[in-house]
């Protein structure tokens, strides 16, 4: 991988000169993002599988409802990431926007805080089965718990297009009356400066619509700007939006490989019930198998980049190692295995626990193995895909494609759990999703998703068959870049 140097052409552009003649920008100022970010991740990414018992300890949640707070709030943290960039571009500002996600993500944490401290927050702490059992959480409670964890998902973000895609989509409908022009018209399309793209191609021709100069006098500036670009777009806009479109089906096909990841919380309920000590003195936290997944994904990433695709490229002739396509649908079998592995270990442990028998939770271990290998594979590739597709100034957009993708597969994930409680639990019957999963059947939950994962499999072959080989060089723009394999890790 290219290194840049304090002195490369890449990091004089990263950098920028003030007006004294510092430097400003470049390593020293990522040192600080990274530093900034690090303690943000470290805050909220380590709640999601311990967060799990506390929902259901001092709030008296069930597995379900707790599990599914927990994908509402982790969708909404993904989802507002978008939120942020929209207000970045159009009037807060960047450094606007991190400073208030910082700060909203901190208020949320000390509220949290306080959800433990002050005994007000929450239900009694006590249950007495001959007044009703345990007393569930007032509106109040519930009101206080949610908002803490709605400050929390106000995060920062970077530049985002959605507002350049807002616009094509508006003055599209606008301008919807206007009559195409003659072939080889020069100049009835608006191209914006330094651009190769002369008109729009014929795909998705209703958009274009969007570029079509109506009124060369009043719709341009001298300088060759749109007068208002919520009433005249670019060309460069138009092809954006299009190559996005175009992308939709095969990030849809990736929603299954996020819902198999955000499982963390019937993960750390199984490790509640099971023998968790290394050695004598020492047991692993129950919320904490899903590192297992992260150091797996790590390795995997280095050792592809370093170790498989060399000795591809020098025995097969494939200098980049597998393609895109390939390595998302080796994520998404990954992930149905991982899916399958689980529900064969819960079915042992289930059978184990009923004959009073402690299974180690070390077995634990290979479902979270597979599903860091199945997120190494698909979402590196999915990351690398977009940027194929997407032009160098919408390098910014493959990220939060990504990052919406995360947060669909969240609230993909919170509606199987909701659906699968609701079917599973009627006439008297413990449901599969059960707080108790001794009494519970998280194995048949397990194999649920395993089956949706196949089935997603082939409606990700069917993607790749429409958009075969021929589809993606035709939706390719120029400029396109391959993303490096450390952008994920």
């Amino acid at each position: 991988m290219e290194q840049l140097s304090g002195n490369s052409p890449k990091m004089t552009q990263m950098s920028s000169v003030s007006t004294t003649g510092q430097r400003k920008g470049g390593l020293r100022t990522m040192s600080f993002i990274i530093l900034n970010e690090s303690f943000e991740k470290v805050s909220s990414y380590g709640l999601m599988p311990n967060m799990i018992f506390y929902l259901m300890k001092d709030y008296h949640l069930d597995a379900a409802t707790g599990t599914t707070v927990l994908l509402l709030w982790s969708a909404a943290s993904n989802a507002l990431a978008i939120v942020g960039a929209f207000l970045s571009d159009s009037c807060l500002g960047r450094f606007r926007v991190i400073a208030l996600g910082s700060f909203s993500s901190l208020l949320g944490m000390i509220m949290l805080w306080l959800t433990d401290v002050v005994p007000e927050t929450k239900p009694p702490s006590f249950c007495n089965p001959s007044y009703g059992g345990c007393k569930s959480a007032t509106a109040v409670q519930l009101a206080f718990l949610f908002f803490s964890f709605g400050l929390m998902s106000i995060v920062k973000a970077s530049k985002s297009l959605f507002t350049g895609f807002f616009q094509v989509l508006v003055v599209a409908f606008k301008n919807r009356n206007l009559n195409f022009p003659a072939n080889n018209s020069d100049g009835c399309y608006h191209q914006a400066p330094d651009s190769e793209l002369i008109e729009p191609t014929k795909s998705l021709r209703f958009l274009n619509k969007a570029c079509i100069i109506g009124n060369q006098i009043t719709d341009v500036k001298p300088d060759g700007s749109p007068s208002n670009p919520w009433k005249l777009c670019t060309v460069d806009q138009v092809e954006s939006l299009k190559s996005l479109l175009k992308v939709i089906p095969m990030w849809s096909s990736c929603i299954m490989v996020q819902v198999t990841i955000n499982q963390s919380t019937f993960t750390a309920i199984q490790a509640s019930t099971m023998d968790r000590h290394i050695t004598t003195h020492f047991q692993i936290p129950a919320g904490s198998f899903s590192v297992f997944l992260v150091l797996t994904l790590t390795i995997w990433v280095a050792m592809y980049d370093r170790l498989i695709v060399p000795l591809m490229a020098k025995h097969m002739g494939r200098p980049h190692g597998l393609g895109q396509n390939q390595r998302i649908g080796i994520g998404i079998l990954v992930s149905a295995a991982a899916m399958a592995v689980s529900a064969g270990i819960e079915r042992v442990r289930r059978r184990s626990a009923i004959r009073e028998v402690i299974m180690s939770a070390m077995w634990l271990v290979p479902q979270q193995c597979l599903l860091g290998v199945a997120e190494a594979m698909n979402a590196v590739a999915q990351i690398e895909l977009y940027y194929s597709h997407f032009s160098k100034n919408m390098g910014s957009l493959a990220m939060a494609l990504f990052t919406l993708g995360m947060a669909a597969g969240n609230l993909v994930g919170s509606l199987i759990v909701k659906i699968v409680d609701g079917v599973t639990k009627g006439e008297g019957k413990e449901s599969w999703v059960s707080s108790n999963p001794n009494k519970g059947h998280y194995d048949y939950y397990y194999w649920l998703l395993a089956i949706l994962c196949f089935i997603d499999f082939f409606y990700f072959l069917v993607c790749c068959w429409v958009y075969g080989p021929e589809k993606e060089k035709e939706t390719k723009l120029e400029g396109g870049a391959g993303a490096s394999m450390a952008t994920l890790a």
